[in-house]
């Protein structure tokens, strides 16, 4: 039974209205310089669009749409306790743009690896790391709507170990230069509603400290290097909430590279922000990194 996926966070966290969405996306992604494509995958955020949809645009215009056939869409999952990953059991995710279709084929072979269970309907509708992502990708889309498919994969607290094995297990997609992988995190989550108040008084105010911290992760995921990003995390304890599907990314990167002799990947980031600036100690705000991968 075909199984649909409504817009659950349309109306809340973005508009509802199919124009006046469509417009607000041109607005952000024309305001982007293509500077860092065609991207294999995009590290970008997933917050209310009046806070992060700039910053996203950013991410989003490094994308070539006419190359792109299956995007997977890697978000964390917020709401259930997963120690591994999740696909999804509907067949369509709605969006105020036009319905996105999901690739049964692709998430059959992801479920015979034996290492992928399955979202219920309210985990999936829950959630708001995947669906931030969908008016997006249908914009970027729009004309090539009919040939592309989606592969949602909610990520939960993956050892090591395990990011290593999913990375592995999606490195052969990752390959592929018709696929297109979709890293959904914001960055610092700071203030005491998030019981982290990490401050390095040298870096002068607040959300300077903020920006310094999230800068040193996010030139550590430029390396590459999932073992430096791990401690890195357990060093500062940055409340990165997409550190996982990061980590699966750093892994796939990795896999594909030996798998290669050594093909060379760029990883850059080309926007960062924050929902506001934090000054006292009773402040509190969210960060947002764009990010984009490319083949050389």
């Amino acid at each position: 039974m075909a199984l649909t996926r409504r817009a659950s966070h349309s109306g809340s966290w973005y508009t509802k209205n199919g124009s006046e969405l469509s417009k607000q996306l041109e607005g952000w992604l024309n305001a982007a310089d293509l500077s860092h494509g065609p991207a294999r995958a995009i590290i970008a955020p997933h917050a209310g669009y009046s806070y992060c949809g700039s910053c996203a645009g950013f991410a989003y215009r490094q994308i070539s749409p006419a190359v792109v056939r299956k995007i997977f869409i890697l978000g964390p999952s917020h709401h259930v306790r997963l120690s591994g990953c999740a696909l999804s059991s509907a067949s369509t995710y709605q969006t105020p743009l036009y319905d996105l279709h999901i690739d049964q084929q692709v998430c059959k072979e992801l479920e015979e690896t034996g290492h992928f269970e399955w979202m219920d309907m309210s985990t999936d509708e829950d959630e708001h790391s995947i669906e931030m992502h969908l008016p997006f990708i249908a914009k970027v889309m729009e004309s090539f709507k009919d040939s592309f498919t989606i592969i949602p994969i909610l990520v939960g607290s993956l050892s090591p170990e395990r990011e290593a094995m999913y990375g592995r297990i999606l490195a052969p997609y990752m390959a592929d230069p018709q696929n297109l992988f979709i890293i959904s995190s914001d960055f610092c989550h700071w203030g005491q509603r998030f019981r982290y108040t990490y401050y390095d008084r040298t870096c002068g105010a607040i959300h300077r400290s903020i920006q310094n911290l999230d800068k040193m992760g996010m030139d550590i995921i430029e390396t590459q290097n999932p073992a430096t990003f791990t401690e890195y995390l357990k060093k500062y304890g940055n409340t990165i909430c997409g550190r996982h599907p990061i980590g699966v990314l750093l892994q796939a990167i990795q896999s594909v590279k030996s798998n290669t002799n050594g093909q060379r990947m760029n990883l850059k980031f080309l926007k960062y922000a924050q929902s506001s600036q934090c000054n006292n100690m009773n402040d509190s705000s969210v960060s947002y990194a764009s990010a984009s991968l490319v083949l050389e």
